[in-house]
């Protein structure tokens, strides 16, 4: 284990890491939110430093990132893990299942790998990449070393303080805005919305970023709820940032039927009226 950046030591073993907004408070022996954060005897680590649930050479525009190297392919690395628990997680069997398999591998074989298969880079994906932290860092500042460049694919869900420390190596971001709406992020994700915004508006300004919105019949597909997320998006951050409006399918623990292709299409003919790059995806 590897120890964990961005915490504090309290009293009677207990830690306060400030790696997220959950801002957790953990005991000797308990985990964080994320479940892959430790606390043993007062210092806290992380469990997943150096392991891998997968490991894939994937088209860049699987991110997704549609303007950024379009049509190159990115090796894409991810863990176990996460801190949102959202109910309708596509890849749940490793963000949200705690003993999924994992193989050892060290940055150095990440940027090796890269290079054999004549990658621009590497992307931290699959889960939440920001609960990866240290791994992420120490492999992202080798690979700016080596000529690669690197991506994030995040819920956006992190601190300020590691996001600043990070951004330096960070080239391209896909962050994914859940919903214009702190509700629908407390009870379906689990996490909250504002510093996901805060992230967003920050990191616009250190790299390049695209956004995607996964539609959910009953939950954030109303005319009013997609408009209200574009308007955020003109006003914060420009008419130019893509965005990927997702078609959702069940999955997890949601069993809501799959979002009509008619429901993307009034989704995009809402964005496109304020937006510049507008795409539909999953159909």
């Amino acid at each position: 284990m590897k120890e964990a950046l961005h915490y504090e030591k309290l009293e009677a073993k207990k830690v306060n890491c400030h790696l997220c907004p959950y801002e957790c408070t953990i005991a000797s022996g308990r985990k964080g939110a994320c479940g892959v954060r430790v606390n043993k005897d007062g210092i806290l680590y992380s469990e997943v430093y150096g392991k891998t649930t997968g490991i894939a050479l994937d088209p860049i525009e699987k991110k997704p990132l549609y303007h950024y190297h379009p049509g190159e392919h990115i090796l894409s690395i991810g863990t176990k893990g996460c801190n949102f628990h959202c109910d309708f997680c596509q890849n749940w069997h490793i963000s949200q299942v705690l003993d999924a398999p994992t193989t050892d591998i060290t940055s150095e074989e990440v940027i090796r790998k890269a290079e054999q298969v004549k990658s621009f880079g590497i992307a931290y994906t699959y889960n939440e990449p920001f609960i990866w932290y240290e791994f992420v860092f120490d492999t992202a500042k080798l690979a700016k070393k080596s000529g690669l460049e690197n991506v994030l694919v995040t819920n956006g869900f992190v601190n300020l303080e590691p996001l600043e420390q990070m951004l330096p190596y960070i080239d391209a971001m896909n962050i994914d805005l859940k919903a214009l709406d702190e509700n629908f992020y407390i009870k379906i994700c689990k996490g909250r919305m504002r510093p996901v915004l805060e992230v967003i508006k920050r990191s616009v300004k250190s790299c390049h970023v695209e956004l995607t919105n996964l539609i959910i019949p009953t939950l954030n597909d109303s005319e009013e709820m997609i408009g209200k997320m574009v308007d955020w998006i003109y006003d914060n951050v420009g008419p130019e940032v893509p965005l990927h409006i997702s078609r959702y399918f069940p999955c997890y623990n949601m069993s809501i039927p799959p979002t009509p292709i008619e429901t993307l299409e009034m989704a995009g003919d809402i964005a496109r009226k304020k937006l510049k790059y507008v795409y539909l995806g999953n159909m």
